[in-house]
């Protein structure tokens, strides 16, 4: 049972920009992968498109692998720096490029040219680090945005807590009234066996 006024129907927030233009923006991306597959095609054969859709499968593996096992060195290299107490409390020697290494593997794996193009594109130095300054300046700011609008990270999840989808808010205290629970009550007898 509740208690208090029941709430309208509640309001569906307004869904962002993103969420609107993503499944249009994926659709587009496909079709233009497809468009350009097949004029490769046309332009040569079959077999040429077929063979760049595995040199791009084999070098995205290779650039994943190679991603994976500079970022296990540069782990372990860190550990063992803090086990010898010669790393300073805020250095992050070598992590730079391991994940945008990794999304460049992945790209080259999805069959494409466009996907392919933006993973090449995305083993240039000078493009990763110009990707990383600005993916970094942009979590700063979303962060910056969200304290500042939110509070402490408790008022967060405080405020998911109350407001649920439907608009209700049930407070309470559960009590529990078992015999024998009170300082006068006495057991009315053994207590019952643990099975299953």
């Amino acid at each position: 049972m509740t208690t208090g006024a029941q709430t309208p129907y509640p309001v569906r927030p307004r869904r962002s920009r993103l969420r609107t233009l993503l499944p249009l923006g994926v659709a587009v991306w496909l079709v233009l992968e497809i468009w350009l597959l097949i004029l490769v095609a046309g332009a040569s054969n079959g077999l040429v498109v077929f063979l760049v859709l595995v040199a791009g499968v084999v070098l995205g593996s290779v650039v994943i692998k190679r991603a994976g096992r500079r970022a296990f060195k540069n782990l372990t290299e860190t550990l063992q720096q803090q086990e010898n107490g010669t790393l300073a409390p805020g250095a992050r020697p070598n992590s730079e490029g391991n994940g945008l290494m990794m999304l460049a593997g992945l790209l080259l794996i999805i069959p494409g040219l466009i996907s392919d193009a933006l993973g090449l594109l995305l083993l240039v130095p000078l493009v990763q680090k110009a990707v990383s300054r600005y993916a970094e300046r942009t979590f700063e700011r979303k962060l910056r945005e969200a304290a500042a609008s939110q509070g402490s990270l408790g008022d967060v999840f405080q405020q998911a807590r109350m407001h649920r989808p439907d608009g209700k808010v049930v407070q309470g205290e559960v009590i529990r009234d078992e015999p024998g629970s009170a300082p006068g009550d006495t057991p009315q007898g053994p207590p019952p066996p643990l099975t299953r």
